[in-house]
């Protein structure tokens, strides 16, 4: 199992998450966003055996790619820096892939799960985003835009992001990453099994998250996995209806 905890300018905030974190993980991928304090020193202070990567542009989506191309495990789990997310939690989320589920989703919307951070403007738009997306795609997800998310690595190739070496900033760079994971694996045919989550507030430092322009990101990435998913399934019934022979002459 593999851990990622993307982070930049975190370091108040990783003893928390240390201390919290379970026995029996397997590799830490720790990603650091070029942070101007002493948050990869304590992080090595913390997790002295972790992997450690810096994140070739910025956004919390580029951090993560970097962190899943780290990744050694057969289980990759994503969670935050800033305590918000449990790690104490990850047997839960564990345990649902081993029953077989792909994706073990975290939502706040789900017992056990809850939260002591979520505004009542975030949570509208969360129900809307949430709305929208399982009436396009015909999921039934409950908690669309929460990060704390698990899956087997072996799912990374339909993900489909952007090449790490790349200097330009890309779409799936940004916050709209969890967004992109959800509806990619849940369009691809996978399992997806809820798990209750309970989010706490922000420990110190101020969070990178803009409720609106964020919130305007994540629907404009609805529209375009709309149009992704639309040419996907073109391909896949043109290679369903195509002749074998046609393909191999």
């Amino acid at each position: 199992m593999s851990v990622i905890i993307p982070a930049m300018n975190e370091a108040k905030n990783l003893p928390y998450v240390a201390y919290r974190m379970p026995d029996g993980i397997d590799q830490i991928v720790f990603v650091d966003g070029n942070s101007s304090d002493d948050t990869v020193e304590v992080a090595r202070k913390l997790w002295p055996d972790a992997t450690f990567v810096t994140q070739t542009r910025s956004g919390k989506g580029n951090a993560l790619a970097c962190g899943f191309e780290a990744a050694t495990g057969d289980i990759i789990v994503m969670i935050d820096a800033d305590g918000s997310t449990d790690p104490a939690e990850i047997p839960r989320f564990v345990e649902a892939l081993v029953g077989g589920a792909d994706l073990a989703k975290g939502s706040r919307f789900v017992a056990p799960g809850g939260s002591t951070d979520i505004t009542a403007l975030r949570s509208l738009g969360n129900k809307g985003l949430n709305g929208l997306v399982n009436l396009v795609f015909r999921t039934g997800f409950t908690d669309l835009c929460y990060g704390y998310n698990a899956f087997w690595r072996r799912h990374l190739a339909l993900l489909e992001l952007p090449p790490t070496s790349y200097t330009r900033p890309q779409w799936g760079d940004g916050f709209e990453i969890e967004t992109v994971i959800n509806v990619r694996l849940a369009t691809s045919g996978l399992e997806i099994v809820e798990v209750g989550s309970f989010e706490g507030p922000r420990l110190h430092g101020r969070s990178n998250l803009n409720a609106y322009s964020d919130g305007m990101r994540v629907l404009r990435t609805i529209g375009q996995e709309w149009k992704h998913w639309r040419e996907v399934r073109k391909i896949r019934k043109a290679t369903e209806s195509a002749d074998v022979r046609q393909l191999t002459a």
